[in-house]
């Protein structure tokens, strides 16, 4: 894999909003790149746009729409793409579920990562690119609760590995990686998904944090992205609050 030097590139960030997502975005602007910030909700863009200045335009639209990506990819040209939005899953258990509630996650997190990368291979991006999609620490471990966010997330990782594979034979040199965060309640999607294990396991959702170790926070998501980026060295990546580590 090749070596990216994130200080004047251009980056798309999918989710910017809030969360990861704009954890990333704050991480990659003050690294010094311009970034392109991408969500449905303009108002958490605005604010993102306000904390982050004029190396930061705000782009309200579907990630998960084909054309979104296809647009703002050609547009841009970006150096750095970074697939961090998502649908919040439906919590409960099988029998609760719909095949609607069931089939969000592939409607959206796998949709947007299809599209996005397979763009970023057809176009294609310059060699030294890198593109990180949000897998999910489910895709491991399961999620009982939440339909088929695990399996979602868990196809996520495997575009993002073919994709890879398909660089590397066509020889276009670009990156392309899958980051798989741990549980944590510092998102709105992590924060719904703890109460609801915390319940089943009848515990409070603090008692639950602490039984799990540190952590994870939107800003050492952003760091361990710089990190990543660097020197990309690996398909996959763990991130817990002690940063990301390499997964086979």
């Amino acid at each position: 894999m090749t070596k990216f030097d994130i200080a004047g590139t251009t980056a798309i960030v999918t989710g910017a909003g809030r969360g990861f997502g704009r954890g990333v975005a704050t991480a990659l602007v003050g690294a010094g790149a311009h970034v392109i910030g991408v969500a449905r909700g303009g108002a958490q863009l605005d604010d993102v746009g306000a904390q982050l200045g004029a190396r930061f335009t705000a782009v309200c639209a579907d990630a998960a729409d084909t054309a979104t990506a296809i647009e703002l990819i050609d547009r841009y040209r970006p150096g750095v793409i970074v697939l961090a939005a998502g649908a919040a899953p439906r919590m409960g258990r099988l029998v609760e579920q719909t095949w609607e509630s069931f089939s969000e996650n592939w409607n959206v997190d796998v949709a947007q990562a299809f599209a996005w990368i397979r763009h970023a291979l057809q176009r294609p991006l310059a060699p030294g690119s890198t593109v990180v999609a949000f897998s999910s620490g489910a895709a491991v471990n399961g999620s009982p609760l939440s339909g088929g966010y695990a399996g979602a997330k868990s196809t996520v990782r495997f575009i993002a590995d073919y994709a890879a594979g398909e660089s590397d034979q066509a020889g276009l040199g670009i990156n392309v990686v899958s980051v798989l965060p741990q549980l944590t309640p510092a998102t709105d999607l992590g924060a719904a998904a703890v109460a609801a294990y915390a319940a089943a396991a009848g515990v409070n959702p603090d008692t639950f944090v602490a039984s799990r170790g540190a952590v994870l926070v939107p800003e050492q998501v952003g760091k361990a992205i710089l990190e990543i980026l660097a020197a990309p060295q690996r398909r996959a990546y763990l991130l817990g609050a002690e940063g990301p580590t390499q997964l086979p």
